[in-house]
């Protein structure tokens, strides 16, 4: 498969995921499901707890649970890049920002702590009369 069909298949299969997550972040969308579960509960009660059924809806509870990881780790993954980018322009146009920040998310532990500290002791010097 050539590049281009593989970042189709991507931008598909991403776009299939955003409206996931935005059906899904409904409020209508969780008391519906609560609801089926509640009736399905009621049924399998009555029907008197067949093993079966209770198998099957354990498997198909954990595979929508397994598949709703992957959508918000989806979404927040590409929210997240967004705002760093916001974030990352927003640094470049200000002449008074630490243009070492854009893309601080991106270096090694010890440097990220260091950073830290340094705004630290900045805003602390800022504070001090």
């Amino acid at each position: 498969m050539n590049r281009v069909g593989i970042s189709s298949n991507h931008r598909r299969l991403s776009r299939a995921l955003h409206v996931v997550g935005d059906v899904t972040s409904r409020s209508g969308v969780a008391a519906l499901v609560g609801l089926v579960v509640v009736a399905f509960l009621a049924t399998l009660g009555v029907a008197g707890f067949p093993a079966s059924w209770e198998a099957a809806f354990s498997t198909g509870a954990a595979a929508v649970t397994l598949v709703m990881v992957f959508v918000v780790q989806h979404t927040q993954s590409r929210q997240q890049v967004a705002t760093q980018l916001k974030l990352d322009e927003l640094i470049r146009s200000s002449p008074q920002a630490d243009d070492l920040l854009v893309h601080v998310e991106t270096v090694h532990d010890d440097e990220l702590l260091e950073r830290e500290q340094d705004q630290i002791e900045h805003h602390v010097s800022l504070r001090e009369p």
